[in-house]
């Protein structure tokens, strides 16, 4: 259990056991301020640094070293999330970087979108979704079963956290530029919440969320 004093009213929720899952502490569309929620509903999170940046300011004592850090989290099962940190140590950076993921953390859709495979599974993404950061721009489709994360390393990483298998991705602007590739994908993420089903989820073998298996569906 984790030890920590609540100071939020989710976070009282959370640790009188009236709340007992990540999805229903984001419907209850109070504020996520305490990252300790997150490590109790969520214990089994992953989390990954993405990005480690340092820049240099000039002082009237010399070169003053910052380092900018952007981080992901997730549970590899219908859950992921991303922060941005800065500070003037690596390691304690990180950590800000971290715990501010856990507090942007989404619960994302999960589908079998693509024609070319009708599995029927909850492998890759159930739509075509689109993101954008500053000038890149991020397009991710549902791929068949087999085809795996085919997109770039950046993305990969937040896919993989949020357990989605297989997906094409496509993208264009300056992609060298880390922070905004991540953000693309998080927000193209993001659009899945969104997007209104006039069919039954349920008929269409869409899931929310956590399915149950470690690391998702198998």
């Amino acid at each position: 259990m984790v030890d920590w004093e609540p100071k939020t009213k989710l976070g009282r929720l959370v640790m009188e056991g009236k709340i007992n899952s990540m999805s229903e502490a984001l419907k209850q569309k109070l504020p996520l301020k305490e990252p300790e929620i997150v490590d109790i509903l969520l214990p089994n999170l992953e989390d990954e640094v993405i990005d480690v940046r340092m820049v240099q300011r000039m002082t009237d004592s010399g070169r003053r070293p910052r380092f900018g850090v952007v981080a992901a989290i997730g549970n590899k099962d219908g859950f992921v999330g991303i922060g941005k940190a800065k500070g003037k140590e690596v390691g304690p950076t990180i950590r800000k970087a971290i715990d501010n993921a856990k507090l942007n953390i989404i619960e994302i859709k999960r589908g079998c979108g693509s024609w070319e495979c009708g599995c029927g599974t909850p492998h890759s993404l159930p739509l075509e979704v689109s993101g954008k950061s500053g000038s890149v721009e991020v397009t991710l489709k549902p791929a068949p079963r087999g085809v795996g994360v085919a997109t770039g390393p950046t993305a990969k990483i937040l896919l993989e956290l949020a357990g989605i298998k297989d997906v094409w991705g496509f993208t264009s602007g300056h992609t060298r530029t880390t922070l905004n590739y991540a953000y693309a994908v998080f927000d193209a993420l993001k659009s899945l919440s969104k997007v209104r089903i006039s069919v039954k989820e349920e008929a269409l073998n869409i899931v929310s969320g956590t399915i149950g298996t470690e690391g998702g569906e198998e």
